[in-house]
């Protein structure tokens, strides 16, 4: 089951895929409410991997790998999204209390920034999970996600 989002900010493409792709901008919107993202360092080309952390109010951290296959600035960008542990070897999202259907092999995502009036139209698409319930789940990490980053912008 796929997960597609859109959202539309008041700033131009090349200042939204800065937020996208500079390690500090990521670090002020990658997570959802009440979570904090300590770490994103970045390698924003095909065939990179940027390790990526959120910590929940708790103290509990989750890390990410992104591993880029299109990087078209500033229109698209495509990554798979795996959970990992802190030195960015692969984890199964399940052994992190996380749905047992987040695909292990990791989450494609497409994103595409369309200049719509003035700013951007951002789509993010993420595919491959198993359930409703976890694309809901999904949805609204991701919502919240983009919320803070329109505050970024």
């Amino acid at each position: 089951m796929d997960l597609t989002v859109t959202r539309t900010y008041d700033a131009p493409p090349e200042r939204v895929w800065a937020a996208l792709t500079d390690g500090e901008l990521v670090r002020r919107w990658w997570d959802p409410d009440g979570f904090t993202a300590p770490l994103a360092r970045m390698d924003v080309r095909p065939g990179g991997a940027s390790l990526v952390s959120m910590r929940s109010p708790d103290g509990f951290e989750l890390y990410n790998t992104w591993t880029y296959g299109v990087v078209d600035a500033p229109r698209r960008l495509e990554y798979v999204l795996r959970f990992c542990d802190a030195s960015g070897r692969p984890v199964p999202p399940s052994s992190l209390g996380l749905p047992a259907d987040i695909p292990a092999d990791g989450v494609p995502h497409e994103l595409t920034l369309t200049p719509s009036g003035g700013g951007t139209e951002l789509t993010v698409t993420e595919r491959g999970y198993g359930t409703a319930e976890t694309v809901q789940l999904s949805r609204l990490g991701l919502e919240q996600t983009l919320a803070k980053l329109a505050a970024v912008l």
